[in-house]
């Protein structure tokens, strides 16, 4: 299985730096989650792991090997990535789009074969997509959609996933669904998926080993019992809550402070001090 780290990383745009000088190992056939900050370079850096942005300096390492003097069509036979809301040809079917993540395997002298569209059809299986791959995937709903875009990088055949937040504008119930499904392509087949997410819970739930990424450079990392508190919370996010062990799963829990019906609370109680007195007077007392 490959293997995939960074050493000295240093990422950026123009005069920009981004990730100043990160050290990270990704574990083999587990499921990592990059935590943080808006614009705390969470994207940047799962770019960069992709061969998607150049370093400033620093390299990626991919089973042993510089990323940056690997060939295109090598990489993309070791690992898939998934970007934010990609965007999809007008038209194009779920089988045709499915379709192109055998192309690392094509070439002037290697045309379509039976191992190709076995993988395509394996692909559409995992995702739950056969009966929609005649589909075009603009009339396909969020989370079908992002299904689809999933069974691509299946079809890559890699034991390497990357996702940007694969659950970006879905609701809880597709929210669920990708990540019980990138659940099970790491349970049952041993793929290593790395992947960004926003809700701190749902990476707890779902993550073996979190990133925590701040003041470009990782703040904090290991198993989500080991790292998020409330210190971390404090510290990543600037952010107070309450963690507490979710009493489903038994991981961190976290439950942010700020306004919201616990005023209202506030002002049931008060009320409830003078039962008897009407509205306007309870509000002058």
């Amino acid at each position: 299985m490959d293997s995939l780290l960074a050493n000295n990383l240093t990422l950026g745009y123009g005069d920009q730096t981004i990730i100043d000088s990160l050290d990270i190992q990704i574990p083999k056939g587990k499921v990592t989650v990059l935590i943080g900050g808006n614009g705390c370079g969470k994207s940047t850096l799962l770019r960069s792991l992709a061969r998607l942005l150049k370093p400033k300096s620093g390299q990626v390492v991919l089973d042993s090997a510089d990323i940056s003097k690997m060939r295109t069509k090598e990489v993309a036979k070791k690992m898939a990535i998934l970007p934010q809301s990609p965007t999809t040809p007008e038209g194009l079917s779920v089988y045709q789009l499915v379709k192109q993540g055998r192309y690392p395997y094509q070439s002037w002298s290697k045309r379509w074969s039976q191992e190709d569209e076995d993988a395509v059809n394996k692909a559409l299986t995992d995702t739950n997509l056969t009966d929609l791959k005649e589909r075009s995937v603009d009339s396909l709903s969020g989370g079908q959609r992002q299904r689809a875009w999933i069974a691509m990088t299946l079809a890559q055949d890699t034991d390497l996933l990357l996702l940007d937040e694969p659950t970006t504008y879905l609701d809880m119930t597709h929210q669920i669904d990708i990540l019980d499904l990138l659940f099970d392509l790491n349970q049952d087949n041993g793929r290593t998926v790395v992947m960004v997410l926003h809700d701190i819970n749902l990476a707890c739930r779902y993550a073996d080993h979190i990133v925590a990424v701040k003041d470009k450079t990782v703040y904090a990392q290991g198993k989500p019992e080991e790292v998020i508190n409330c210190e971390l919370m404090q510290h990543v996010f600037e952010m107070t809550c309450d963690v507490r062990e979710d009493p489903i799963f038994g991981t961190p829990m976290c439950i942010p402070h700020g306004k919201g019906r616990c005023l209202i609370k506030q002002a049931q109680a008060e009320a409830q001090k003078y039962p008897q007195a009407p509205l306007q007077q309870r509000q002058t007392v």
